[in-house]
């Protein structure tokens, strides 16, 4: 009999997890409860499972409201009426349109009305499959209805939406941030009425003990309604031809052609395990998910797109035959379990990464070729935060924001009763749903319509997206396609592109066997020349590499796992670099383990090791692995189930008469991946997109560089990029308005600066400087660019001073000069690059006016981000006078100075006592790396001031063959004046 129920997905207004509305309803006996959400239905089937559980029976609804406005419930008597619900609900979400105010939406779905005297009495009666809703504080209000006509309509709606008295207030706060109002100024209709809580079934009914068609009416209701859910049955597109049969024959085939391309005709090892696989994968019925994932990426071949299928999908030589992905699992000594296999215990995706500029028109493709009723994005949600919430909580109190920050980082001792109050409501909102979000590249493919299940909802992306998340959806097995996107193979596509173009040759990208085995690509690995590089360009990875003196595949692939903090965190990280350099030099920590990870020196490299090592060693079955492997990775939601497989790994070990020392070791390195650990075959994925990358970057650098550049990502920010395009003997201009693109391009060996770097240069005058100059030709002068683009004044000065009309052959100054002349001359004349004679430029008699270089540079720095000159130039100091980046390594344990320039920082904790230390990556002179760390001494001592020109001086330390210096001093260096 409680018809209106709600839960924190009531986001900002509900307070209960569905957890404990259910444990609550259980422990007053509630037999039969309605989950009614506002606009929404994220929850309901983590609702239905536990009132399952509980032995309540469910009811699927939601509560409709245009903002502060109760509209009505909708119950549903069925799935179809979930599914009409979900509908109804998604077609008003997704159009942005208000809900109308009275709806009929078939026989199988209920619409209970809020209580309304007046309206009964104008309003026509009310039909079959409408009612209103009375509350227990509105039954002094039937005093005087016509119970005879209307009594059959009428029922009991009691709001849950708050635990106690104590979550009512957080109730309120919610309301408030929803609003984003003081609390002072929260109306009765932002908020729900103080009774809205739990009220016990016998209070509840004594309310309306003199309306008692009222409550038969509701209990009548709450019977006609149900709802089920077969968790276990596979909910995707079954097929993705005609039937399951010729899913099978065409994967078989597929697979087969495959096979044929990658090992050639007599690999029966290779053969054999097609087979094997293809058994498998139709026994569980997923030929379909393979034949759709080959479909998008047939589609991304038409389209010309690049992609990298990496994750455990990798572990399958079926998608590696089918180019699914490009990593070979028999190189590897991949296992096909890890992906799929009878006993998983949930359901696995391929992770398939495209351009970002290409990703929308993948995701376009697949609503169309499979339709907009079966397809949707999978959503996520956001949750508050303890420090964002104490800020919200903050405002919402009227504090100001000084002391808001100070409370938010808890740098505020206070008394006072407000603090305690916002930090008391933070921590009891921490946690809760906020808003709808959109999973990071999770699609659903239904068999059925997909409102079947969920409401979709239209984010700014402009697709429509699920209102459950991926656990949900998993849990009622609707099993996601990862479409994901990323720069890096902008970078490769673009680069193919610009060579295919500038030096007419083309690149077979995909033949990655041979940039594992090209000497120079493995050259440019040992030194660490990655700039650029999918995964390995950062500082950290670059000495990693160095350390490793890495030059070959299968060290990158261990080398892209171990970077990963729950290695780094463990110590394991380094212990691998000095077990990788000494294999004989030390004793793995129990024989088991030598046998489980010999291949990686005893350390637990990938998320495999995890299965391997718990399920060899600690005794869990492949299922139970398979759940802690997920915990490790944070796919897996709530902690009971690794508290109790922690527990039953230490029985196990005890059992297995191992040393408690060792078994704790051994657990303490599996804790440390939580969160972090990679799948073999991911890295494998990673480390391929880093060779293909690795290959442009060795032979073709400057294409490689232009493209880093155009696809604005990477590690470093674009002012290095340019440097290092530069440092690769590129000969690099300034924009030029007859030679510059949007983006930068190469133009007869020389590259030119885009437009887009300009700082505040408009988008539509790029547009028409270009259109302009595709039309009729070349800019002849400035006269002639001022008529034919109408450039407005503090535009053309902005292009002037990024010397984007050098080709006049005139000063800054004098051109400054003359547009103010010239754009204060109102000329009617033709412009001459549409004149059928060439009119002669207006020449103007100007003083001498001296070019400075050191202004030009700080110009380009202002207006660019970055100068094409060597930044050094402007240090009012000799660098050559201290340590350059090649002296280092000869200066081990000594103390040098150096300046340089700093490039970025990196913030961490010392273990022991959990103190702030940096490093710092620097550039001198030459363009060369310096590394640095600054322990916490010298953390607090000498802080960073913003990026610029340093004197560092400390300890030059040596591990593994890279050279850092432990910095003792430091202090930021002057420039040069500009008149100098």
């Amino acid at each position: 009999m409680y018809l209106n129920c709600k839960t924190y997905f009531s986001y900002r207004y509900g307070t209960f997890p569905h957890e404990l509305l259910v444990l609550t309803a259980s422990e007053l006996a509630v037999k039969t409860m309605a989950l009614t959400n506002i606009n929404n239905t994220s929850d309901i089937w983590d609702f239905v499972s536990a009132c399952k559980r509980a032995g309540i029976k469910p009811v699927a609804g939601v509560e409709i409201r245009n903002e502060d406005t109760l509209c009505y419930l909708l119950l549903s008597r069925n799935n179809e009426g979930f599914f009409q619900i979900n509908r109804f609900l998604s077609t008003h979400l997704i159009a942005k349109a208000p809900f109308p105010d009275r709806v009929e939406l078939g026989a199988d779905v209920f619409v209970i009305y809020p209580f309304n005297k007046e309206w009964l009495q104008s309003e026509p009666l009310l039909t079959v499959n409408e009612y209103m809703g009375v509350q227990t504080t509105e039954v002094n209000k039937l005093y005087g209805v016509d119970m005879q006509q209307w009594g059959s309509r009428l029922l009991m709606r009691h709001p849950v939406t708050f635990q106690d008295k104590v979550h009512y207030n957080v109730h309120r706060l919610l309301r408030a941030i929803d609003k984003n109002i003081i609390l002072s100024k929260q109306e009765d209709t932002h908020k729900a009425g103080e009774h809205e809580t739990f009220m016990p079934p016998a209070t509840l009914l004594l309310a309306f003990e003199a309306y008692p068609q009222i409550i038969i009416n509701t209990f009548l209701l709450m019977e006609k309604c149900s709802l089920d859910m077969d968790y276990e049955e596979d909910k995707n597109k079954k097929h993705a031809s005609a039937s399951k049969e010729d899913d099978r024959q065409l994967l078989e085939k597929l697979a087969t052609d495959g096979l044929l391309y990658r090992y050639g005709k007599t690999n029966t090892v290779a053969r054999e395990r097609v087979l094997k696989e293809l058994k498998i994968i139709n026994d569980l019925n997923f030929n379909a998910y393979f034949l759709i994932t080959w479909e998008i990426l047939q589609y991304a071949r038409s389209r010309g797109f690049f992609h990298v299928g990496r994750g455990s999908g990798a572990n399958s030589i079926v998608a590696y035959c089918m180019q699914i992905t490009d990593v070979d699992p028999i190189e590897l000594d991949l296992y096909f379990e890890r992906f799929l296999n009878p006993y998983r215990t949930s359901p696995p995706d391929f992770d398939i990464d495209f351009s970002w500029v290409d990703r929308d028109d993948i995701i376009d493709f697949v609503f169309k070729k499979y339709g907009k009723e079966h397809v949707a994005l999978l959503g996520m949600y956001t949750t508050f935060q303890y420090k964002a919430t104490v800020r919200e909580l903050g405002k919402v109190y009227g504090l100001p924001k000084t002391e808001i920050d100070l409370l938010a980082e808890g740098r505020l001792q206070s008394d006072d009763k407000v603090h305690a109050q916002i930090l008391r409501y933070s921590d009891l909102i921490k946690d809760f749903p906020n808003h709808l979000s959109i999973h990071p590249g999770g699609m659903l493919i239904s068999e059925n319509p997909i409102h079947y299940y969920t409401a979709t909802d239209l984010p700014p992306k402009g697709f429509y997206t699920t209102q459950i998340d991926m656990f949900v959806a998993e849990n009622i097995s609707l099993f996601k396609f990862d479409i994901l996107s990323q720069r890096g193979l902008g970078h490769i596509k673009d680069t193919v592109d610009l060579v295919r173009k500038t030096r007419g040759i083309a690149i077979d990208i995909h033949d990655v066997e041979l940039f594992k085995q090209d000497k120079r690509v493995a050259q440019q690995i040992r030194s660490a020349d990655t700039i650029g590089c999918f995964y390995i360009e950062s500082p950290s990875m670059r000495q990693l590499l160095k350390k490793l003196r890495c030059s070959d595949y299968l060290t990158l692939v261990a080398a892209s796992s171990i970077i990963r903090p729950g290695v780094g965190q463990s110590g394991m990280m380094q212990e691998y670099i000095y077990r990788y350099h000494n294999p004989d030099k030390f004793e793995y920590l129990h024989p088991k383990m030598k046998e489980l990870l010999q291949e990686t020196y005893g350390v637990m490299v990938y998320q495999e090791d995890v299965i391997k090592v718990a399920h060899h060693f600690g005794g869990l079955d492949m299922a139970e692995s398979d759940i802690l492997r997920r915990a490790m990775s944070g796919k897996y939601r709530g902690t009971k189930q690794m508290q109790r497989l922690e527990e039953q790994f230490f029985l196990n070990c005890k059992a297995r008469g191992y040393d408690p020392g060792i078994s704790r070791e051994v657990w303490r390195q599996i804790s440390s991946f939580a969160g972090y650990s990679f799948s073999k075959a991911h890295s494998a994925s990673f480390a391929v997109e880093s060779y293909q990358s690795l290959y442009l970057k060795t032979y073709y650098p400057v294409e490689f560089m232009v493209a880093v550049i155009n696809n604005f990502g990477g590690f470093y920010n674009r002012a290095l990029y340019f440097q290092q395009l530069i440092k690769h003997g590129a000969t690099v201009y300034n924009p030029c308005i007859n030679n510059s693109d949007y983006l930068t391009s190469i133009k007869n060996d020389i590259v030119y600066v885009g437009f887009i770097h300009i700082k505040d240069l408009e988008r539509a005058l790029m547009e028409k400087i270009l259109e302009e100059r595709d039309r009729n030709g070349a800019y002849l002068h400035l006269q002639d660019f001022i008529e034919r683009t109408q450039v407005p004044p503090e535009q053309l000065n902005t292009l002037i001073k990024v010397n984007a009309l050098r080709f006049t052959g005139k000063t800054k100054g004098e051109l400054l000069w003359e547009a103010n002349t010239l754009q204060k001359t109102n000329t009617r004349r033709i412009p001459a690059g549409q004149s059928l004679f060439q009119e002669p430029e207006i020449s103007f008699q100007l003083p001498a006016l001296k070019q400075n270089r050191l202004k030009d540079m700080m110009q380009d720095i202002e207006l660019l981000g970055f100068t094409l000159e060597n930044m050094f130039e402007l240090v009012d100091a000799d660098p050559y006078q201290h340590k350059l980046a090649a002296d280092i390594p000869g200066c081990v344990h000594q103390t040098v100075t150096c300046l340089v320039y700093l490039i970025c920082t990196k913030d961490t904790y010392t273990k022991k006592n959990k103190e702030v230390m940096h490093f710092g990556t620097w550039l001198d002179v030459k363009g060369d790396w310096v590394d640095s760390v600054h322990f916490p001494e010298s953390a607090r001592r000498y802080p960073f001031q913003k990026r610029g020109f340093y004197f560092i001086t400390g300890k030059v330390i040596e591990e593994f063959g890279v050279h850092t210096i432990a910095v003792e001093q430091m202090e930021k260096a002057g420039i040069k004046k500009l008149n100098s």
